[in-house]
């Protein structure tokens, strides 16, 4: 049976994970919401305005009223940027089940922001709330989010052929990857 807390802070040690205000709309738009090149291999389009962040922001405000909500803006602790967002982008309840979600600013790749904030809320998703399996999965032309992936304890599971949409309409092949609570436990922590 899941615990289900919500949006929660949590820490790693480069990172400070919060819920997002609608003053955010800015610095994310400005930091990735806008660039054509950070969600090529997403499956929602760029934001042509800071307006359309905003909006994106209430809806995620709204949403921080359930507690099965979890939607993360990463800030750098050094700095105070905002340079991503991670989420729980659905749960099946019955299996104990969630799928993560997240992207990050160009400006902050290759510096393995990404697998921190991905174990840290693998921790969370497992100790605090309950849930036995979380997956993630990513378009198959991106092979950068898959060794996110695996540097944040998650195991390659396959690719189901033409079974996604990327942002532009196009049908893709997706990568499916996940990780057990029990494999936390047969590697002293993996996270």
């Amino acid at each position: 049976m899941l615990t289900h807390k919500g949006t929660v802070p949590l820490e790693t040690q480069r990172l400070i994970l919060r819920r997002f205000t609608p003053d955010d709309a800015q610095e994310m738009f400005e930091n990735w919401a806008s660039d054509e090149e950070v969600v090529r291999y997403l499956s929602w389009k760029a934001h042509s305005s800071p307006d359309n962040t905003r909006a994106f922001l209430e809806m995620a405000e709204k949403g921080y009223e359930k507690a099965d909500n979890y939607q993360w803006a990463l800030v750098l602790k050094e700095t105070g940027t905002l340079i991503g967002s991670l989420a729980v982008v659905a749960v099946n309840e019955p299996i104990a089940e969630a799928e993560i979600g997240w992207v990050i600013g160009r400006s902050f790749w290759g510096r393995g922001l990404a697998p921190e904030a991905l174990r840290q809320v693998i921790a969370f998703l497992f100790d605090e709330v309950g849930f036995n399996r979380i997956k993630a999965v990513h378009n198959s032309q991106n092979p950068k989010s898959g060794r996110a992936l695996i540097k944040s304890g998650m195991r390659y599971e396959g690719m189901l052929r033409q079974a996604g949409l990327n942002s532009d309409g196009r049908t893709i092949d997706v990568c499916y990857y996940s990780i057990l609570k029990s494999d936390t436990r047969r590697t002293d922590k993996l996270y």
